[in-house]
């Protein structure tokens, strides 16, 4: 059975942009991982503040073997110079197992 983990990040008014472009200088680093299924980053409307960060995994296992990985560490670290503070001012994660999928 497939599980989900939803990271709800808040982000200030005028920040997304910048967000997605961190998100978009990492395409790659999650989809070799083993028991990856899927990833989305979904930007606010109607209202809503927070971007979602949605990621499919094979089992529990396979995602905590991610977030314990250098690509995730590398990725959330801050080191690189045009990432040094976060754009976030918060998160929170959800986490769901998938009963029906089509």
């Amino acid at each position: 059975m497939s599980v989900v983990k939803i990271n709800a990040i808040s982000v200030p008014e005028g920040a997304g942009p910048e967000l997605e472009r961190r998100f978009a200088a990492r395409l790659g680093a999650v989809e070799q991982m083993p028991g990856f299924e899927g990833f989305e980053l979904l930007r606010p409307t109607a209202g809503e503040t927070r971007y979602f960060v949605y990621t499919r995994w094979a089992t529990e296992e396979d995602f905590r073997s991610w977030i314990e990985s250098q690509q995730f560490q590398h990725g959330h670290s801050g080191d690189e110079s045009s990432e040094r503070s976060p754009v976030g001012t918060g998160s929170a994660l959800l986490e769901f197992e998938v009963v029906e999928r089509v």
